[in-house]
């Protein structure tokens, strides 16, 4: 369960984007049926801005064929993991082991990986993990739309 602390620290992680715009697909099914998404999909224009959540340490920089180019931000003590997938590109000199500020250039929308040409979005995740646990290594996904959506409820 997110604290209110991480409610009111999370940005949406495209530029331009409100809470208000987003659409929970933190339970649809992918792969047929197989398995849950476990993340939201932020529809945006391709080149738009993807920022950084929260702040953190980029961990991994990874490109795979279901996600495309791919960022792993690790939070300062080390439990939780901001994934950013279907990058069109990474911002200039973004690299691993860098500490990112909320609201810094990641990279861009787009539609690497498995995502439609046609629909370029930021799939985002939120992943509770341990800080000695590796980045690839299983851990619990946490549903991020009802953190941004409770705020501006409260706002």
């Amino acid at each position: 369960t997110p604290t209110a602390t991480e409610r009111a620290q999370l940005l949406v992680p495209v530029l331009n984007v409100r809470s208000a715009d987003l659409t929970d697909t933190y339970t649809d099914e992918r792969g047929g049926g197989e398995r849950l998404h476990e993340a939201i999909d932020i529809m945006a224009p391709a080149g738009t801005s993807v920022i950084a959540a929260a702040a953190g340490e980029v961990e991994k920089l990874f490109s795979s064929d279901a996600g495309g180019k791919t960022v792993y931000v690790r939070s300062g003590d080390g439990q939780t993991i901001h994934y950013y997938a279907h990058l069109q590109d990474y911002a200039p000199g973004l690299r691993e082991g860098m500490r990112v500020r909320r609201g810094q250039r990641l990279g861009s929308v787009g539609s690497t990986g498995n995502a439609d040409p046609d629909a370029p979005h930021l799939h985002f995740a939120i992943l509770r993990t341990s800080a000695d646990a590796e980045w690839w290594e299983p851990a619990n996904a946490v549903n991020p739309y009802p953190l941004f959506t409770e705020r501006s409820a409260a706002n």
